[in-house]
């Protein structure tokens, strides 16, 4: 009877910890979307909530902290258009650490140009009070055949 007992403890807690990761996949999943369109619509308001004041950026031509990240996108510096989401891969670490891995095609105007780029972006999150926080986004320059394995 012990051993029938442990059985479904551990099947319950296990089947609560999925539900648990399935949830907070979900919910990075669509901030990482809503971020993408803030970043086209160029809502430096609700991107200055989301990026963590230690956040890193790492792009094609440099990298830098949130403070420039968003006078750039301010001042259309670079103009993130659209990303258009091909895959998406989430990694629950705990509850307030997760990894999202985007392949997108980036339709964006740079330098006065408009460009369109394959990117794998690395994305970090980590949950503080309610809220997430972007630690880190990293652009990959990647081939349009890349895929992002589950």
């Amino acid at each position: 009877m012990r051993t029938l007992l442990i059985a479904i403890l551990t099947i319950t807690l296990g089947a609560s910890s999925f539900a648990q990761n399935a949830k907070i996949e979900q919910e990075i999943k669509d901030l990482s979307k809503a971020k993408w369109e803030w970043m086209a619509d160029k809502d430096v308001n609700k991107l200055a909530d989301l990026f963590h004041d230690k956040s890193r950026f790492v792009h094609m031509s440099g990298s830098w902290k949130k403070d420039r990240e968003l006078e750039i996108i301010e001042t259309g510096s670079i103009w993130y258009k659209n990303a258009d989401v091909h895959d998406v891969v989430v990694e629950v670490f705990d509850n307030n650490t997760v990894v999202l891995w985007n392949r997108i095609t980036l339709m964006a105007h740079v330098r006065g140009n408009d460009v369109s780029n394959e990117f794998t972006v690395t994305e970090f999150y980590k949950k503080e009070g309610d809220n997430w926080k972007l630690l880190d986004l990293t652009f990959s320059s990647v081939r349009d055949t890349h895929e992002i394995a589950h």
